[in-house]
């Protein structure tokens, strides 16, 4: 199977550590990072896709919002600029432990954080870079690449 994911949750799955907006977000979440750990292919979309799922019922979900739109933008040229690939939707991804590790390390020292300038989760997530990205859900080695 394929998850679709938009750019700016390339950046969220890095320090994702089963925190969320909801249970039912975190439960998705969860099964999301299993799936990316046992290395399941990234589809890139525009707007809400696979880890948004659970908040589409609500009220105005946040997913839908410009600002959220303007951080898939800004997270699409950092992780480009960063692999060298196009980020844009239809691009196909494949998260292995090389990428993964060239993206945290860039996040640790701020190489790819435009796109967290606002966001509720920033400070969270910067304690978890520092901390070594210890508890985070989704993790790839390289014996399974």
């Amino acid at each position: 199977m394929t998850i679709r994911l938009r750019a700016h949750h390339l950046l969220c799955l890095l320090t994702y550590v089963g925190k969320g907006y909801s249970p039912a977000f975190t439960v998705n979440y969860d099964a999301i990072a299993e799936r990316l750990s046992r290395g399941e292919d990234i589809l890139l979309v525009s707007g809400p896709d696979d880890i948004c799922a659970p908040l589409l019922d609500g009220a105005d979900p946040h997913c839908r919002n410009e600002n959220v739109v303007e951080r898939d933008r800004l997270a699409a040229c950092d992780v480009g600029d960063l692999l060298a690939l196009p980020i844009q939707p239809g691009v196909r991804l494949d998260l292995d432990a090389a990428i993964l590790a060239r993206m945290r390390q860039a996040f640790s020292v701020g190489g790819v954080r435009k796109a967290c300038g606002g966001c509720e989760w920033s400070e969270l997530c910067g304690a978890i870079a520092v901390g070594g990205f210890a508890e985070t859900k989704v993790q790839r080695s390289v014996l399974q690449d």
